[in-house]
């Protein structure tokens, strides 16, 4: 996708989200509708969807895409890793990633950004694409204007994740 089509295509997106989450809080429905979303934003995706953390590991949330991982822990593959230093990561070449943790193999390349809401950890959202080198500056920064939108527009009260925002 070129430079200006992805804009444009994360630009609907938000405006769709913004829409999808305006008179709606529940956490599930928000996930479950969001991960939806992003993968009809993102053709070349193999999974979007997040991974909840429940006070002592991530756990499998919402998403779209092949059976996964379920268990990850703080630290451990890119989701890990990116859930512990708080701040998104990029992996253009799985292969290549010492932490990678192989959930699907259709897997090239992944990007992850992690979800805090009033200081607390909430969880990660995790888009693996087929392509090598599929994400980049422009994803981050729409894709964490997203995650901004669904913390603001959501309530997380999962008391079996130990999670209250």
């Amino acid at each position: 996708m070129k430079r200006q089509e992805k804009i444009q295509a994360y630009q609907l997106m938000l405006a769709q989200a913004e829409a999808l989450f305006a008179n709606e809080t529940n956490a599930l429905a928000n996930l479950s509708n969001g991960s939806a979303l992003l993968n009809t934003t993102l053709p070349d995706s193999v999974f979007t969807g997040f991974y909840l953390y429940d006070g002592k590991e991530l756990i499998l949330g919402p998403f779209q895409g092949g059976v996964s991982c379920v268990h990850i822990a703080l630290g451990k593959g890119v989701c890990g890793e990116s859930a512990q230093k708080r701040e998104t990561l990029i992996v253009p070449d799985v292969t290549k990633h010492a932490n990678y943790i192989a959930c699907d193999s259709a897997a090239r390349s992944e990007i992850v950004v992690p979800m805090v809401k009033n200081g607390q950890l909430v969880g990660v959202l995790d888009l693996d694409s087929h392509l090598v080198d599929d994400y980049d500056a422009i994803d981050q920064e729409y894709l964490e204007k997203f995650v901004a939108l669904l913390l603001d527009k959501t309530l997380f009260n999962f008391k079996m994740f130990g999670v209250e925002a």
